[in-house]
Order: C-alpha cells, then sequence, then structure tokens
C-alpha cells in the first residue's frame, strides 16, 4: 500500500513507518514544511503523494500539558483534524483515513468492566475534549462526505524511544539515573492510577490492519484488556535495575484531574482484524529501561 503519515517523526510515527517499511508498504512522511494547520500545503503535499491510506497521528499528546495549552492543543489535535480530513477529501481518489484518536476520550470508568466502543465518551480533560472532537470530525467526514474514516482509539502504549512525558519512560529515565549515580531515590507521581499498556509496536500493527479491515465510520479499541496500577508497575521496573530504588512521591508529579481506571476490551477489533499482542509487558519494560541505559550511559 501507499501510505502518508502525519505525525511520522514522533515516537509513534517512526515505529509505524518502520513497521510499514517492513510489511512491503511504501510510505511518505511530509517535511517539516508541511503542517496539519497549513491546509493548502497539506492538500497540495496529500495530493502529490496520492496514498491508498493516511495515518494521521500528528497531535499534542501530553495530557498534563493541556490544561495549561488548551487553546493550542484545541488547534492542533481539532483544527488539524479538520485539515486533514478536508484534504484528504479533495484528493481525485481519496484514500482511506485511519484517525488515532484516544482511549482518554472515555474518560473517568463507571464501573470496573473493560470498556468497549460503545461506552459514553466523557472527556474530563482538555486533551481528551480535543479527541472527542477530532473523531466526530472524522465522523462527520464519513457520514457527510463518503470519507472512508476509521478510528482508533488506542489505550496507552510504549516503548522504546517514548519521551519521558509519559509515565513508562519517565519512570524508566529516573530509575536508570537513580543506577548510574546510586543515589537510590525515585520521583513519582500517582501511584494508584490503573491503566491499560501495550507495546507501541503492537499498536502500530494494529493500525495497519485497520487500514486493511477496519470498517470506515466504526471506532476500534487498541490495548491488552488488562489494567496494571502504576504501582505495581513501578515495583516491576525496580525489579530491573542494579541497587535498591526509593519510590517519592512528588506533589508536581500529580495531574490536576486523575481518571483512576483506564481499562479496554479490544474484542472488536481481534474480531476484525484478527489482531492481539505480541508482546509482553515486562519484554517492554526491559527494552525501555535498556534504551535509557544507552542514552544516559
Amino acid at each position: 500500500m501507499r501510505a502518508y503519515l502525519t505525525g511520522g517523526t514522533g515516537f509513534v510515527g517512526a515505529w509505524l513507518l518502520r513497521h510499514l517499511a517492513e510489511s512491503g508498504d511504501t510510505a511518505v512522511a511530509p517535511g517539516p514544511e508541511v503542517e496539519v494547520l497549513d491546509l493548502e500545503l497539506l492538500a497540495g503535499d496529500l495530493a502529490a503523494a496520492r496514498p491508498e491510506v493516511v495515518y494521521h497521528l500528528a497531535a499534542l499528546t501530553h495530557v498534563g500539558r493541556s490544561w495549561s495549552e488548551p487553546g493550542e492543543t484545541f488547534r492542533v489535535n481539532a483544527l488539524g483534524t479538520l485539515n486533514l480530513l478536508e484534504a484528504a477529501a479533495r484528493c481525485d481518489d481519496p484514500p482511506t483515513v485511519v484517525l488515532v484518536s484516544s482511549a482518554e476520550v472515555y474518560g473517568p470508568a463507571t464501573d470496573a468492566k473493560p470498556l468497549d466502543e460503545q461506552a459514553e465518551l466523557r472527556p474530563v480533560t482538555p486533551y481528551a475534549a480535543s479527541k472527542v472532537a477530532a473523531e466526530f470530525l472524522g465522523l462527520q467526514a464519513f457520514l457527510g462526505r463518503g470519507l472512508r474514516v476509521v478510528r482508533a482509539r488506542p489505550f496507552n502504549h510504549v516503548g522504546p524511544g517514548q519521551s519521558e512525558d509519559f509515565v513508562v519512560s519517565a519512570l524508566a529515565r529516573r530509575m536508570i539515573e537513580a543506577e548510574l549515580t546510586r543515589t537510590g531515590t525515585v520521583r513519582v507521581g500517582n501511584l494508584a492510577a490503573s491503566r491499560d499498556f501495550t507495546d507501541v509496536r503492537d499498536v502500530v500493527r494494529a493500525y495497519r490492519l485497520l487500514a486493511t479491515y477496519g470498517v470506515a465510520g466504526e471506532a476500534y479499541n487498541i490495548c491488552s484488556g488488562r489494567a496494571i496500577s502504576v504501582s505495581v508497575l513501578a515495583d516491576q521496573m525496580a525489579a530491573l535495575v542494579s541497587g535498591e530504588v526509593r519510590l517519592l512521591e512528588d506533589p508536581a508529579l500529580f495531574r490536576p484531574v486523575e481518571v483512576p481506571v483506564l481499562l479496554g476490551d479490544c474484542s472488536k477489533l481481534v474480531a476484525a482484524t484478527g489482531w492481539r499482542p505480541k508482546l509482553a509487558l515486562t519484554s517492554t519494560l526491559k527494552d525501555v529501561l535498556e534504551y535509557w541505559r544507552g542514552r544516559l550511559s
């Protein structure tokens, strides 16, 4: 397939480009001069690329920072999506668009059951609200213009190369710093939160499968179906580094509003594509720690 990626220089984009190349696809990511906020440049670049599928990853993804930058978060995530959809619709042969959303759109769970795609959308952060808006723009483009839009709702995904703005990578960096300096103390935020973690290499496989087998207009969760608390996660990581690790809660690392549990049901994705996660979380944690060990040592 001929593919076009927005956000191709980011953490997930880099892994998706690698997976597409390994799968025999031809992938194009726009240069830095082409931004999703510039409709005309984006439309021209997309038309020249003539893709069969567009993976729309470009977004501001830091949930905590969205509280201090709500306007910019909404502008990039919602208006950027509107521009991407308009650019796709202008193509002579409009491509399928895999629109990457987020499980944050669900907000706090009302019970302990895994969330499926029929769950109510209850965004509690500016980031989540921007993703709800982006999703509904994608749905409108499908219903109103017939554009083939498939919405992906990934839950927390992790792996080597991720920014330390995210919990697993942040913990890994601090633990390797403690290992190398022999200080032993690692600052942590909310240890009680539980999340459904999937390796980014499994997530990008799901994106490509959705481009082929996903039904236009539908949304699909991408998740493991298992939740783990940050506390247990931190203990597992601490066991993988040398020396004693002491966790020290830092109020500065807490978010204004925290979703206590985010757990997904991926049965719809499995039924449509046959996808299942292949990489165990322990293996992912080892890879992330090794990544930071290489960066810092």
